[in-house]
């Protein structure tokens, strides 16, 4: 537990599935790497990750989102998440929630590092650009709303691109068993002192929104 996060109780019973070694992953190591230290995420490990996504894109819709919506439509319901002018989903993918988060501002930038997923995007809404998460093409202080699902965070460009009023919502759509992940108290701890936040179990995930205090 963390003083920092309040616990809601969670929705939805948890999902079955079978438990695998998730820790041996290799994102999962990128995943700690990169929230705990700035200096391990490099122009070569950048393009080791987008390859990767390349690899999977052109099969990457044919997943079962919909058995993973629950925790991003909790999320949306009960983690005090509000409208605004720009909204960031970062690691986008092939657009599985952008329309559904499109919904919550003027305007939706839906990044990805892989330049396949963006292709393979069947979003109708949002713009896609392609970007790396640490270096945003964005100003400062200038994002509403920045969500993560199942991707890496940056917390230095967390902290950067966030306007005063802004928030950062995490979500792990298998929970624990997902590949890239965080407990909402690594996301706390990664985030810093200056942030706290709302916490969840929903269905077979989690989920965690964080402001400023």
């Amino acid at each position: 537990m963390n003083d920092r996060i309040s616990y809601l109780p969670r929705v939805g019973a948890p999902v079955l599935m079978e438990k695998t070694d998730v820790n041996s992953h290799p994102m999962r190591k990128v995943t700690q790497e990169v929230a705990f230290d700035r200096s391990s995420w490099d122009s070569a490990r950048a393009a080791k990750v987008s390859d990767l996504f390349d690899s999977m894109a052109s099969t990457w819709s044919e997943r079962d989102f919909n058995s993973r919506v629950v925790p991003v439509t909790d999320c949306l319901e009960r983690g005090g998440v509000s409208h605004g002018s720009l909204g960031v989903e970062l690691g986008s993918g092939t657009g599985a929630y952008s329309d559904m988060l499109s919904e919550l501002f003027l305007s939706l930038l839906c990044v990805d590092i892989s330049q396949e997923m963006l292709i393979n995007s069947r979003a109708n809404r949002g713009l896609r650009v392609r970007g790396d998460g640490a270096q945003l093409p964005l100003s400062d202080s200038s994002v509403d709303g920045l969500f993560l699902i199942n991707t890496l965070l940056f917390p230095d460009e967390v902290e950067r691109i966030l306007s005063p009023s802004g928030y950062v919502a995490w979500i792990s759509t298998n929970g624990d068993q997902t590949p890239i992940y965080l407990s909402p108290e690594e996301v706390a701890t990664a985030l810093g002192d200056s942030f706290s936040g709302v916490s969840s179990e929903a269905g077979g995930g989690t989920w965690s929104v964080f402001r400023r205090k």
